[in-house]
């Protein structure tokens, strides 16, 4: 059977190979062992029970949470040509009995099916006429009173498994600590203990967290380098969706809300255009995303903390489900802890202490200096053996080695000690600095000794040591009010008996190494990615129903011009042939015809990609990687050349109408949105010819490569 398997993985899905643990899973369900399976979120889950249903006579039945899952599913199936159905509440009365028509035919080879329509009598009636070979249980966490989103529903599944003693049931799940999944095979009486648990490391994930100063400038400033690219930014509350959405969309940003508080009509229009590429943000709170198959979703942004880790985990997991590179980014704040825990004041004792577990795991994980992937993973029980992952913030940053920060650690604990051990982080910053605002003025802490006195460094690497002093344990923090507490340690520090070691962040903006492959053809992908948009509009599907981006990105790195050579692609079999293939193929081959590129060919597939046989100027080569998807500072790294000649010749490649993407110069500036709009406006004031005036005009305080940087970008949108 696995021979079979391994057949329907290449010609109905299109996949060469199986991933880690798959074809151990579906071995364990075609011989009717009652199975859990743990994998992250993008891991293969589906195919794991999906593959089985194909090869048994009968019906597998999907137990899913969500009606957007099952959906996103079915459609998905048939556009396989894979017979599927789904009975829910969504159904009208004709289109519920159409299904239903169709499972009694013998057709359907996949029943998904939300809890409350599983119970009804007049389910397990239809059932019980079928032929049950596997009940699967969708998002299996929500069986455990432990797990982050319990379903008090979920535990009736047992009553219907009894009801078909002779289905075999798998339970699949992205999220579950070792104590979760206990529940999950207590719970559902799992026979044996076939228990499959992959890595939870989503290597494609890039990690990042950075302090809360400017949450609407910070996340501007992110978005600047993601033009164009589908994301999801998560917010606490629905006013703050609203707002932040507003001021998104004020911005030029393609970008809607998502939360409870919005009509049905509205979420359902909101989620569709999302999902079909017609806008590329969503603003939403954390009732978005789940059962959402988005393979495209180029980042995730947490405008606000999260409840805990596993939500957390659960949400960044909706980025780079096609296996590219994708960007997680957390705003943290100490006064979203505040809000989070008053919420968890509200609940019972059990409930209460299992909150306050959860909330403290994902601050330490916030906190932590070290690779973020190892207090992420050891949360959910695995070890990561590394001792770097190279793809989050602690790995990448620029900082300096551990220094001598006694001086600073004396100053802040000295603030908090004046200022009565009363406030939180942001205050005592704000007092340092010499902050003038009417709060400080008020209680008089004007007049201190510690006001003013930590100038020297900015809001955010005050921040940033803040953090660090609470991980040494010199401050504490009152749980209600956020207020920070010396400790007994702390006073060691200020008599001078202790010494504190602590990283110095020279910027906290990270360095990000977000590119995709360098060698795919950008243009070329820009050409596919709009037919494949066209053709899911014509047929009322998401895009990435028709190709995932990977695929894409495989097609213009490769350049197949045949079927064999297409055959190849990631995600391409025989049906997805059948239906698009000549399609994008001639597309390549007229693409090619005309860029006079020389494709890969067969005999070297799977070693180097196309390129023009031109002799490129220097100019040419650092723009033409610009356009890949470089940053200035890897091209920097990569060609030896200073920063200022990047520059120069960026601007000779602007001048020549090569730039593909003007915007995603925006992502290299280190200034605020006001200060570039700044800086635009004096060059449509004054010329672009020569800097110096702008540099004049702006006291010197805006150094010449930003000037440099936005002269290009200005140049580059005039002439687009």
């Amino acid at each position: 059977m696995i021979k079979q398997a391994r057949q329907i993985l290449e010609t109905t899905f299109g996949y060469k190979s199986f991933r880690p643990l798959q074809e151990e899973v579906i071995d364990s369900i075609l011989n009717k062992k009652d199975t859990l399976v743990i994998m992250p979120t993008g891991g293969g889950k589906s195919l794991c029970y999906q593959i089985p249903a194909l090869i048994f006579d009968g019906i597998t039945v999907v137990v899913s949470p969500l009606i957007s899952l099952m959906k996103d599913q079915v459609e998905q199936l048939v556009e396989l040509g894979i017979e599927s159905v789904f009975l829910n509440s969504s159904l009208t009365p004709q289109q519920y009995a159409e299904n239903v028509e169709r499972l009694k035919s013998g057709k359907i080879k996949l029943l998904y099916l939300a809890p409350e329509t599983l119970f009804l009598e007049r389910t397990i009636a239809l059932l019980k006429n079928l032929s049950i070979e596997c009940i699967t249980v969708d998002e299996a966490h929500c069986i455990s009173e432990w797990g982050h989103d319990f379903r008090p529903e979920y535990r009736k599944i047992i009553e219907v498994r009894e009801i078909f003693p002779k289905a075999v049931c798998a339970a699949v799940t992205a999220t579950a600590t070792p104590r979760v999944q206990r529940d999950i095979q207590d719970s559902l009486k799992l026979s044996g203990n076939n228990k499959f648990v992959a890595s939870f490391d989503r290597e494609n994930l890039y990690l990042e967290i950075t302090p809360k100063t400017n949450g609407v400038d910070q996340t501007m400033k992110f978005l600047r380098k993601y033009p164009n690219q589908s994301g999801i930014i998560y917010c606490f509350s629905r006013k703050q969706v609203d707002s932040l959405s507003m001021q998104l969309d004020d911005a030029g940003y393609s970008v809607r809300p998502y939360h409870a508080g919005l009509s049905d009509k509205e979420r359902h229009e909101n989620q569709e255009l999302f999902i079909k590429d017609d806008i590329q943000i969503i603003v939403a709170t954390i009732a978005f995303g789940m059962g959402i198959n988005k393979s495209n979703v180029r980042f995730v942004i947490h405008f606000d903390l999260p409840k805990n880790i596993e939500s957390y985990y659960q949400e960044i997991g909706r980025a780079g489900r096609d296996g590219l590179r994708s960007h997680c980014l957390l705003l943290f704040s100490y006064s979203d802890i505040q809000k989070i825990r008053y919420f968890i004041n509200q609940k019972e004792a059990k409930e209460k202490q299992i909150a306050e577990r959860h909330l403290s795991a994902l601050i330490d994980y916030a906190e932590t200096g070290i690779c973020r992937r190892f207090p992420l993973l050891s949360y959910f029980g695995e070890n990561f053996t590394k001792d770097k992952c190279g793809i989050c913030d602690n790995c990448n940053s620029t900082d300096k080695d551990l220094v001598d920060a006694t001086i600073p650690a004396q100053k802040f604990l000295s603030c908090v000690k004046r200022t009565g051990e009363m406030f939180g982080a942001g205050y005592i910053i704000d007092v340092l600095m010499g902050s003038g605002s009417s709060r400080i003025i008020e209680k008089g802490h004007d007049k201190l000794s510690t006001y003013g006195i930590g100038k020297e460094y900015t809001k955010k690497q005050w921040l940033n040591l803040s953090h660090q002093f609470l991980q040494l344990h010199l401050l504490s923090q009152n749980n209600e009010y956020g207020s920070l507490i010396l400790t007994e340690k702390a006073y060691d520090i200020l008599k001078g008996e202790l010494t504190v070691n602590c990283k110095i962040k020279e910027d906290f903006e990270v360095r990000t190494v977000m590119k995709t492959d360098a060698n795919y053809d950008a243009q070329l992908f820009d050409l596919l990615r709009r037919k494949r948009k066209e053709i899911a509009d014509k047929l009322s599907l998401p895009p990435y129903v028709i190709f995932s981006d990977k695929t894409l990105t495989e097609m213009s790195t490769y350049l197949p011009v045949n079927k064999k050579e297409m055959i190849r692609i990631h995600g391409l079999g025989e049906i997805k042939f059948q239906k698009y293939g000549h399609v994008f193929l001639n597309l390549i081959m007229d693409y090619c015809e005309k860029n006079n590129l020389k494709p890969v060919g067969d005999k070297s597939y799977s070693s180097k990609p196309p390129i023009k046989i031109v002799k490129k100027k220097s100019f040419q080569s650092t723009g033409e990687k610009f356009n890949s998807g470089m940053s200035i500072r890897d091209i920097c790294l990569e060609t030896k050349y200073k920063k200022s000649t990047i520059l120069r010749h960026l601007l000779d490649f602007v001048n020549d109408n090569n730039l593909i993407d003007h915007e995603k110069l925006l992502e290299e500036s280190e200034l605020s949105m006001q200060q570039i709009k700044n800086v635009l406006n004096k060059f449509d004031e004054i010329g672009s010819e020569r800097l110096s005036p702008v540099y004049e005009a702006f006291n010197q305080k805006i150094e010449y490569n930003e000037l440099h940087l936005l002269r290009i970008y200005h140049l580059a949108k005039s002439t687009a």
